[in-house]
């Protein structure tokens, strides 16, 4: 299998002339984009860079991420994507961590990655979409040049995403070239008769994470098709593009189909010329994915997966049929169960999904673990978190996803609930400890707690309980501000409640279900 970009190589070999990217009305043809990535290649090895060294993607949705993404990979390095919503508080960590020597990021984003430099091994900052102090412009930063494709194991490293774990530090998820192809293989076969070069695909799911780089971007690339990056989501855009381009493929987190249901004239668009639709990132409400359908005519299939392993895990194919409220069966290849405490095998019910609140959920469910050529290699520098992350049965090596969920007789699995403490906003993961902990260094804070509440767009949203020091004069506008100021936008609370004091155990925990129901008793009165 070797080197990831051989993927690339063989699309370019077979449709040289097919547009690989289209972005905003410009087409880049297959051979124009390997002629790019080989520049990018050719620039990393004119400053002395190659194998295993690390790249930063501090980007949006643009060609340069893409032409970055396989331009470091076919140089033998490894892709540190990180998201462009991350203010210098977020990225130090990661730069210092992943010990990048190069950031690729918008002009604009430069100043973030100036303030925290001093901390890390990066010695190349590259703009792109303008100049900026300290930074070499990317068309400056390419080099003329055809390199060879560098000779990279199927264990060694081509990706190491960061994801937040519930305590500590985020960490660094070691993907493979191994993992991403075969997960990238197994995403082009979701759609029937697989992905090809007549496929156009939206892509709007950001590419720093996993699911927009390999169920989108990689799964079209790979086999021929064109793929249409957006650097940020909006309906009406998304909408019109997919009418106006025909696209065929889309997936999306449930907040962007909801948003698309919304809009003012959702029914005038037609897109007729979808063929899959695929949503992930947190379970899809049935009346969203009823109402898109009967809008459109589509059908929503719904799939599972997690960074670690890269990220598909299963899917509701349109093969298979689907079950309305479960994340489907598993990807060829790929092997799941669900276990109890002692890691023994939970028995399947008949079939699913079952009513919540009437079943037993303590008799049918467990962890849902799982193994395959598509689950990570394991966390960066970090023995304790990998011990815990893994089990070794016999001559399987199994993923602890968290996650808490049952299976049926037909295969069909279902998650009831997250183990970790974590909330999952408009498809991105949020761990309450991050913001709690900025939260705590405000002069005005004695006390706070993080809890995710019901939101009807977002699936659910940030809110902050703050006990305030007996002299604070602090509002609620002043707090969001300053989560806003060193957070991501999406991370930040969008309800700020002050309280006396939290409810905690007797070891002095915090009940967050305590302010749950606290929180919906205040709605059903303000009802």
């Amino acid at each position: 299998m070797a080197n990831i970009v051989t993927s690339l190589e063989a699309a370019v070999e077979d449709h040289g002339e097919n547009t690989a990217i289209e972005f905003q009305g410009a087409q880049t043809s297959y051979e124009e984009f390997w002629g790019q990535t080989g520049a990018f290649a050719a620039a990393l090895e004119e400053r002395g860079l190659g194998v295993d060294d690390r790249v930063a993607l501090y980007l949006p949705n643009v060609p340069p991420f893409l032409i970055g993404f396989h331009g470091t990979l076919r140089a033998g390095g490894v892709v540190v994507p990180m998201n462009p919503q991350y203010k210098a508080r977020e990225i130090g960590h990661l730069l210092a961590d992943s010990e990048a020597k190069v950031v690729v990021t918008l002009a604009d984003l430069v100043p973030f990655v100036q303030e925290v430099r001093d901390e890390t091994a990066v010695e190349h900052v590259v703009s792109v979409g303008g100049e900026a102090d300290g930074a070499t412009e990317f068309e400056a930063f390419l080099e003329p040049g055809d390199p060879e494709i560098a000779d990279r194991g199927d264990d060694d490293v081509a990706v190491q995403p960061y994801t937040s774990g519930t305590t500590g530090q985020p960490k660094g998820v070691q993907l493979t070239h191994r993992n991403l192809v075969s997960n990238a293989g197994a995403a082009a076969q979701l759609a029937p008769d697989g992905i090809g070069p007549d496929d156009r695909s939206l892509g709007v799911l950001p590419l720093f994470h996993i699911y927009g780089m390999t169920v989108v971007m990689n799964a079209t690339l790979f086999n021929g098709g064109a793929f249409y990056p957006m650097p940020k989501w909006d309906a009406q855009d998304a909408l019109s593009l997919i009418e106006d381009e025909d696209l065929t493929i889309m997936h999306g987190v449930p907040a962007m189909y909801n948003d698309i249901i919304n809009q003012p004239n959702a029914e005038e668009f037609d897109l007729s010329s979808l063929r899959l639709c695929g949503v992930g990132g947190s379970g899809i409400p049935v009346e969203v994915l009823r109402t898109f359908e009967e809008l459109y005519d589509a059908t929503i299939y719904e799939g599972y997966g997690l960074t670690e392993t890269s990220p598909i895990t299963h899917f509701n194919s349109p093969d298979e049929g689907r079950r309305v409220g479960s994340i489907g069966t598993t990807l060829p290849g790929i092997d799941a169960k669900v276990v109890d405490e002692s890691f023994e095998a939970v028995d399947p019910i008949e079939e699913g999904p079952v009513d919540e609140d009437e079943a037993d959920l303590h008799e049918i469910t467990g962890e849902i673990v799982v193994s395959g050529p598509n689950v990570m290699k394991g966390y960066y520098e970090l023995p304790g978190a990998n011990e815990e992350a893994f089990t070794e049965e016999g001559d399987t090596r199994w993923f602890h996803t968290g996650d808490i969920g049952y299976h049926d007789e037909d295969g069909f699995f279902y998650v009831v609930d997250r183990e970790k403490h974590m909330i999952v906003t408009g498809g991105y993961n949020v761990y309450p400890r991050e913001v709690e902990e900025l939260l705590f260094e405000h002069e005005a804070v004695a006390d706070a707690a993080v809890a995710g509440i019901p939101d009807e767009r977002r699936g659910e949203t940030i809110k902050a309980f703050i006990v305030p020091t007996s002299d604070a004069d602090v509002t609620e506008d002043e707090i969001k501000e300053y989560c806003l100021t060193n957070l991501a936008e999406y991370k930040h609370p969008r309800e700020v409640e002050f309280v006396e004091e939290l409810p905690r155990t007797t070891t002095g925990k915090v009940q967050k279900f305590k302010l749950r129901e606290e929180d919906d008793e205040t709605a059903e009165e303000a009802d």
